[in-house]
């Protein structure tokens, strides 16, 4: 499954977990054919990349060009960046198209 076709299906799930936070980790190649740390945060059914600008549109993705989502972690969610709980992960953001998995 492609990154672009994984992040709606990943922001479904989320709607219905308001207590969860996913976060994905990967790469984007850039023109110059090196490659960048990229972050995204799954909340409440949006998503926000933290490394990387996020276009204004929602119906655009969040995703920059050549992006490539590596690993995934189900972090207790509202997400409090001074004491994390981590629930899940990191795995493969694949095994959580499984709501079951959403812990």
């Amino acid at each position: 499954m492609s990154s672009d076709s994984l992040l709606p299906a990943l922001e479904a799930i989320s709607r219905d977990r308001p207590d969860r936070v996913l976060r994905l980790r990967g790469t984007v190649q850039t023109s110059e054919w090196e490659e960048e740390a990229l972050e995204v945060l799954i909340f409440r059914g949006f998503s926000s990349c933290t490394t990387h600008p996020t276009d204004f549109d929602p119906d655009r993705t969040v995703l920059p060009d050549g992006a490539a989502l590596e690993t995934a972690e189900l972090l207790r969610g509202p997400l409090n960046p001074q004491r994390e709980e981590r629930l899940i992960g990191p795995l493969p953001p694949e095994q959580l198209i499984d709501a079951d998995h959403w812990i």
